[in-house]
Order: C-alpha cells, then structure tokens, then sequence
C-alpha cells in the first residue's frame, strides 16, 4: 500500500517503519504523505495500542531529502514545514497512544526532532543524533525548538542548534532526552518488550496520562489539578479500572484491554 514506508498491526503494536535506506530514510514529499497517512490509521484502529516509529537500514531518518528539493524554484520552505512536517509532529503528540521511537541509527534535522517527539526514545548505543539545520543556514523545525529547550534547557539547547555538532546516544540519555540506550543486537527485543507491556497494559489511562503531561508546562498547578480531577472520572469508569480493581482484589495479573 505504500512505497516510502512498511506499516503493520500485529498483537496490538503497531509498527512504522521509514523505508528509503538508499536515502537514509530522508523525506520526500511522498514520504511525508505516507507518514502522516499511517499516523492517522494508528490514531483510529483500535487494535492498535501502541505505535512503534523505526527506520530500515542503518538510519532512523536523516531528514529532509536535499536533492528531493534542489532545483525547486521559488519554493516556500513554511509550506513544506506547515504540510508536510507539522502535521507528523503534531499527529504523534495528539495521538490518544504511546509512541516509541526505535532510533536504529542517525538521526538528523527533522530526523532528530522526530524522534524527541516520540514518548519513548530507545536508541542504540553507537546512535548519533544532530540538529543539522544551522549547517544549511536554516532554523530548528519539526518542533525542534520546543523539545530542545524543554528537554535539556536553554543553554544546552542554544549549543546543540546553533553549532549543529552531532552527539551520542549516551549524550542525550544523560541530558535526559533519551529514554534508554542499547547495543545494537539487543535494540529490537528491548523495543519488544517496552511495546509489548504497553499493548497490554491500561491504554485508556496512557493516553489520558499523556495528554495532561503535554499540557503541563503551559498550565498552571490549579488547571493541571482539575485536568487530573476531569481525567480521573472518565478513568474511574473505564472497563480497565474496574479489571485492575477486580485483579488486585482476586490476586492476579489484570488483563486490560484499552477501553
């Protein structure tokens, strides 16, 4: 069904895969479509309870595909941004899911931002991340200039952007902006794993877990209080709490099923 990106719904983990390895798994414009389209189909399936974004050979994504775009006269650069590249950031953040990026290899520009965008970030040890867009005089998109900051402060994240040097997997887990970090051989059941638990665990509560913690920084402790006393009531009669109440109580593992 598509030809930039494998997609597939299996046991509940749904799992997108960036398919342009002769490109580094770059974006062209049909890959950005494609993406976008996949991000809308996990948002909707319900069988699908987690999504597990990844890249095919050795990159995650090296971002925008350059020589998709040389020769491209009179090109508007916040378009491409505006259609192309926010709507991913922004389908992966709203997604009512838990999103895992299994960064395989590099990840750079957009490739970068997008896998800060994730929930989850497990990359493989020998991973190297950069915000290459100072490189080509451009400025942090894909939200970039939202998930550095927040992520690893001010300073750190003027540093990181304005320089455009790359950094390690073992960099970014100790600012706090990697999850965890693997070898290579053990990357693809560690992600297994994390996905599998999340398939099967309270998928309701996730997503409404989710959606307050990216409300967060931008509210207030009283608005974030009620956002918790609004959320807990629709928890409170989910089928999940009432199956986690019920396996507490009978001495057993509860088996929830998202709803």
């Amino acid at each position: 069904m598509y030809s930039t990106i494998q997609y597939e719904v299996a046991n509940g983990v749904a799992t997108l895969t960036m398919n342009r390895p002769d490109r580094f798994n770059a974006f062209n414009e049909t890959m950005s479509a494609e993406f976008i389209d996949a991000l809308k189909k996990t948002a909707k399936d319900e069988t699908a309870r987690v999504l597990v974004i990844t890249g095919a050979g050795k990159a995650f994504c090296s971002g925008q595909d350059l020589k998709d775009v040389e020769g491209a006269k009179g090109r508007s650069l916040a378009d491409s941004v505006v259609r192309r590249y926010n709507p991913m950031i922004l389908g992966i953040r709203e997604m009512a899911k838990p999103v895992i990026a299994k960064v395989n290899g590099v990840a750079a520009g957009a490739g970068a931002s997008l896998a800060f965008a994730c929930d989850v970030i497990v990359a493989a040890e020998n991973v190297a991340f950069v915000e290459a867009f100072v490189n080509i005089g451009l400025v942090l998109d894909s939200g970039g200039a939202y998930f550095l900051p927040h992520g690893v402060g001010y300073h750190k994240a003027f540093e990181l952007s304005t320089l455009g040097d790359k950094f390690s997997a073992q960099e970014a887990l100790t600012w706090g902006i990697v999850n965890k970090v693997v070898a290579p051989e053990h990357l693809d059941e560690t992600v297994n794993a994390l996905a599998n638990r999340y398939a099967n665990g309270a998928t309701k509560a996730i997503g409404m877990i989710k959606k307050m913690l990216n409300k967060a920084s931008n509210s207030s402790l009283a608005e974030i209080l009620q956002q918790e006393a609004w959320h807990q009531e629709i928890a409170g009669r989910s089928e999940d709490y009432k199956e986690g109440v019920a396996s507490f109580n009978e001495k057993r593992k509860p088996e929830f099923k998202g709803r």
